[in-house]
């Protein structure tokens, strides 16, 4: 090695652009989450933060719960597709406290969930559905409040299992946690 040499963690570090943090946000944006591909992890609220770091984009981002079988194709897609955008090796910082909560969908990601089949979560998180409370769940296909409960569990463990009284429609619920 020679003076002057980079050393491995400083390939690619270079000054912050005035639009690089709009720029990746815009890019995030359009990473959608492999097991809902309508929502993005932004509108998800997977994403927490993007700011530069050493000479690199550092993003800190909380996954939808710990045992997420998602997590590391989400972190994959957030890599690539920063990569591919010329954000040379970004930082990505996993923080599970404070815990992901539904609270973070976006209203918009919340619609693209209904729109997509999936009744997005009602309400804010609380832990009344431990002691057995229930949301009034809406149908996303009729939009009928009269559903019942199939499943505590859906597709993946964050959804559960419910069907329209009216339409008679299965559906999706993504649960408040």
């Amino acid at each position: 090695m020679q003076p002057g040499d980079l050393i491995a963690g400083d390939r690619g570090a270079r000054p912050r652009l005035p639009d690089d943090i709009d720029r990746a946000w815009d890019v995030l944006n359009g990473v959608m989450d492999p097991e809902v591909p309508v929502v993005s992890v932004v509108d998800l609220g997977i994403v927490r933060s993007v700011d530069w770091q050493d000479g690199h984009l550092h993003l800190v981002i909380t996954p939808t719960y710990s045992g997420c079988p998602a997590t590391e194709v989400i972190e994959h897609d957030i890599n690539h597709a920063l990569s591919k955008a010329g954000f040379c090796s970004p930082l990505l910082e996993t923080r599970l406290a404070p815990a992901w909560s539904s609270d973070w969908i976006s209203e918009e990601g919340r619609e693209r969930l209904r729109v997509y089949g999936i009744a997005p979560p009602v309400g804010s998180a609380s832990k009344r559905s431990l002691i057995g409370d229930l949301p009034s769940v809406a149908c996303p296909v009729c939009g009928s409040e009269h559903t019942e409960r199939i499943s505590e569990f859906g597709s993946t463990a964050c959804k559960a299992f419910y069907r329209c009284r009216d339409c008679l429609e299965p559906f999706d619920y993504f649960k408040c946690i």
